[in-house]
């Protein structure tokens, strides 16, 4: 049988280009995880005032802001290290994890539980707000370009010596 369409032209007339990768992928992660774990943490800041006031809602909004420092410090090593030295990375990670969960404890015991927090927003906030960084962080990287190998210089691509 045969086909009364039109030929049109050629598919892949030009050379196929590579796209790259991903320009700052740490800082896209960080602004993305922000807006996102930020969102989550009003919503829940809301609920948090209408059930129990302000020191509620203040509560939970401090919990969200404990994680999103946690987690965004990671994004800024990743960022100012990993360019310069990607395999040292996972070691900075490492050791600026230690370092943030001892800080955060010592920070915690030593300030204390002030008298107005409500601790169940403040986990409440924590929470909510590790899921919805993570959920952000899973997103981002899902749609993350990351250059696996070298682009081919032009005359590889032509074949010209």
């Amino acid at each position: 049988m045969a086909s009364n369409a039109e030929p049109g032209p050629e598919p892949g007339n030009g050379p196929l280009e590579a796209s790259g990768a991903t320009p700052s992928l740490w800082l896209h992660l960080l602004k993305l995880s922000t807006i996102v774990g930020s969102a989550g943490l009003l919503v829940a800041a809301a609920l948090a005032a209408l059930m129990d006031g302000p020191a509620g809602a203040l509560s939970e909004v401090l919990g969200g802001l404990l994680v999103m420092v946690f987690f965004g410090i990671s994004l800024l090593v990743g960022h100012y290290v990993g360019r310069n030295n990607p395999s040292g990375a996972i070691g900075l990670f490492v050791a600026t994890y230690f370092v943030k969960v001892v800080a955060f404890a010592v920070i915690l015991f030593a300030i204390g539980r002030p008298e107005w927090l409500h601790s169940r927003w403040f986990v409440i906030g924590a929470i909510v707000t590790v899921v919805m960084w993570q959920a952000a962080e899973l997103y981002g990287f899902s749609k993350a370009r990351l250059q696996t190998f070298n682009d081919p210089n032009s005359s590889e691509r032509t074949g010209d010596v």
